[in-house]
């Protein structure tokens, strides 16, 4: 099985093929706000350097979020259209499953054993869940969503640095993604917090999002139709946002005569 795998939650724009011998061929930019202009080129990189073509793919895997608005908007469109395409579904993975299976394998099993995954959520808030993969029963490798702890909504710098206290109470907590490096001088004095990785895990990785999802459908776990796939934003988008606040106030008609 060949796995293309899209990376575009952050501003790291990449993608990444797995083979069948679990090798992976990766291509990764930086693209700040230039996700749909470098997205193709790095999936046409990764197939060259897999030595593959898109015809070639047997299975698609996208990171659904939560990230940049339009840097989810346009991977998982890519990852739809390739989808409907190749007559192939689609994987959605969470990108802070991605940083926690990052942290894994950068960290080993012993440092990793808890983990806060951080992105940036940008406008002073941010996307956080917390992973122990010490929990009874979870197995010597578990999945990164059977040992999770994820908070639905955006939160404040402040909020984040009282759940992770929390989180410390209770023993070390390996901190990763780039919104722990952005807000490292809030976090990285609390005690029980360790920060030493943030920034070679500030994104969620391509190749690891291909390892992650190669083992989920290896599992069982099903894709779903492209069409079926949705990002996960977690807030509405700024441009739905400055709409809503300009909208007029409308108010009832007078009845007075």
């Amino acid at each position: 099985m060949r796995l293309l795998a899209v990376e575009t939650a952050t501003a790291l724009v990449g993608a990444a093929v797995m083979g069948d011998d679990g090798a992976v061929a990766e291509r990764s930019h930086l693209g700040g706000r230039a996700h749909a202009e470098l997205l193709a080129p790095a999936i046409e990189e990764a197939c060259a350097s897999a030595g593959c073509a898109l015809g070639d793919i047997d299975a698609l895997a996208a990171d659904v979020g939560p990230g940049l608005f339009t840097g989810l908007r346009v991977g998982v469109a890519t990852a739809k259209a390739l989808g409907q395409a190749l007559g192939l579904d689609v994987l959605g993975v969470s990108s802070l499953d991605v940083l926690a299976a990052g942290a894994r394998e950068e960290a080993g099993a012993a440092r990793s054993a808890r983990v806060l995954a951080v992105v940036d959520a940008r406008r002073g808030e941010v996307f956080a869940a917390a992973y122990d993969f010490s929990t009874p029963g979870s197995g010597d490798d578990p999945d990164p969503a059977d040992v999770c702890d994820d908070r639905a909504e955006a939160l404040t710098p402040e909020e984040l640095a009282a759940w992770s206290d929390d989180l410390a109470a209770a023993g070390p907590v390996l901190v990763v993604g780039d919104g722990a490096v952005r807000y490292r001088e809030l976090l990285a004095p609390r005690p029980g917090l360790d920060l030493g990785l943030a920034d070679r895990v500030a994104a969620p990785s391509p190749a690891v999002l291909a390892r992650l999802a190669a083992r989920r459908l290896a599992a069982g776990v099903a894709p779903a139709a492209p069409a079926d796939v949705v990002p996960d934003y977690r807030r509405h988008a700024d441009a739905a946002i400055n709409w809503e606040e300009r909208v007029p106030v409308r108010t009832a008609p007078s009845t007075a005569p």
